[in-house]
């Protein structure tokens, strides 16, 4: 019978699910030129509560290895570790597209901006509903995001009220990160001015480049 380490050594060698080594990206725009948010308070979010989220997600993958090789383990504990490398998956992916579309003029256009229209009747009606999802969550926590479903071929605004809450087989293009880090330095409890700073920043290039590539795999 192997012994415990060369059971480990067995599940994780080469095995790219078991294995750390994620590495953060970097912000594409300086955080210091954002209109309403303040480098403080970017700088904090993006080093403390995203790359908080990398590290964690690294250290759980050697720790996945170690416990599915231990043949004793309960399997509770084993989900527990895989509902955690779950929540922290999607805070980094989530994080990630949040200041990607940071950076911008906040000037929606675009093949993203007329799908919009045509899904919601009015790109109005599309942005009182995704600030209205967002004001749901002010005072807890939580993502509104705009995905595009690759099974129904249609855009939704979606309330997730954390990292794992995601529509089956949709694709975020845009979301808004409502937990208290990304606004409470500078905004206290005024959520809705958050709101407005954060439209002002978007970048819709990069929605846009993001909503062609989902429609491409879609037709893929």
């Amino acid at each position: 019978m192997k012994s415990a380490a060369a059971q480990q050594q067995s599940v994780s060698a080469g095995a790219p699910a078991f294995v750390g080594g994620y590495q953060p990206r970097p912000l594409k725009f300086d955080p210091a030129k954002l209109d309403g948010l303040s480098e403080r308070l970017i700088r904090s979010h993006w080093e403390n509560n995203y790359q908080g989220s990398v590290k964690t997600l690294n250290a759980l993958r050697p720790r996945l290895a170690a416990a599915l090789a231990d043949s004793e383990a309960p399997a509770a504990i084993y989900g527990g570790l895989k509902r955690e490398e779950l929540h922290r998956a999607g805070s980094v992916v989530l994080h990630e597209i949040y200041f990607d579309t940071l950076g911008g003029n906040g000037a929606a256009a675009g093949s993203i901006r007329d799908a919009i229209t045509t899904a919601f009747g009015s790109f109005a009606t599309w942005e009182t509903e995704f600030r209205r999802i967002g004001m749901s969550l002010a005072g807890g926590s939580g993502w509104t995001i705009l995905a595009y479903n690759l099974h129904t071929r249609s855009l939704n605004n979606h309330w997730a009220w954390d990292h794992m809450h995601g529509a089956a087989a949709g694709v975020p293009l845009l979301v808004l990160d409502m937990y208290e880090h990304s606004f409470h330095m500078d905004y206290g409890t005024q959520a809705a001015r958050y709101i407005d700073a954060w439209f002002r920043n978007l970048d819709w290039e990069a929605i846009d480049r993001r909503y062609a590539q989902a429609i491409g795999a879609a037709r893929s």
